[in-house]
């Protein structure tokens, strides 16, 4: 399938850097579907002859988009567009709802709802290691595309939490209907390769691998109110920062 040629206006009298100007119109290309994933992407010689541009500024625009998730260089395939990645702010939100937001359909499975004791767990939530705890084990989606593998552990306060509920709306939605409020939570991110169950759950390609990371979340006098360890197809998936000089 041959790749389909962006209509690009290039104002060379302006101040914005032409890799910039051409970056922006390939994005918006993308973005408004005049592009669909796994559609082939036009190669740098070819668009820079077209548009009367540099290679070096071509190939910078390109970069720009790959940098972003939004393209994907495939040996043997050339560049292609990318599935949507889901962009999500380092906030204390739910998966679920940063979905709704950016006008994504999410869905969610549930693979696993069980009391279970779990010294690990309980610790984190400070209560006694045999204290039975709500675990969950859901895959959500973003459209039908398997985004997450989500494992929580929640207090035994919270087991009355259904199946059904879950695979309507979010955990911390779940969570607020019954007056727990997560206020604040300690988060970290890693990278791994996938296990077998999680590249079945997944749909992993062979080699791909996962975005993972871990959350405690205290309500605002500082209880514990749910541990979660989760993991997430690291090419359909980014988390923003904003920094701060201290």
């Amino acid at each position: 399938m041959p790749a389909l040629e962006i209509d690009v206006a290039i104002d060379r009298g302006s101040p914005v850097p032409l890799y910039h100007q051409l970056a922006e119109q390939l994005t918006s290309a993308i973005r408004d579907g005049d592009l669909a994933p796994g559609d082939p992407f036009e190669n740098e010689v070819a668009m820079a002859s077209r548009l009367t541009l540099s290679r070096p500024t071509v190939r910078r625009a390109i970069q720009e988009l790959v940098d972003q998730g939004m393209l994907i260089r495939q040996r043997g395939r050339g560049t292609i567009v990318a599935s949507p990645k889901v962009h999500r702010q380092a906030a204390l939100s739910s998966l679920h709802d940063d979905l709704v937001d950016q006008g994504r359909h999410p869905r969610t499975t549930v693979l696993q709802r069980e009391l279970v004791t779990d010294a690990h767990a309980a610790g984190a939530l400070e209560l006694p290691e045999d204290t039975e705890l709500l675990h969950l084990l859901r895959v959500r989606h973003a459209d039908d595309e398997p985004l997450a593998l989500l494992q929580n552990w929640l207090p035994p306060s919270f087991a009355d939490i259904t199946t059904e509920e879950l695979e309507d709306a979010g955990l911390y939605a779940v969570l607020r209907r019954r007056g727990a409020r997560p206020a604040v939570a300690q988060q970290s991110i890693g990278a791994r390769m996938p296990t077998a169950s999680e590249r079945r759950a997944l749909s992993l390609r062979a080699k791909e691998p996962l975005l993972t990371m871990s959350r405690l979340a205290f309500d605002a006098v500082g209880s514990p109110v749910e541990l979660g360890e989760h993991v997430y197809r690291a090419q359909a998936y980014t988390i923003d920062l904003v920094l701060d000089e201290r």
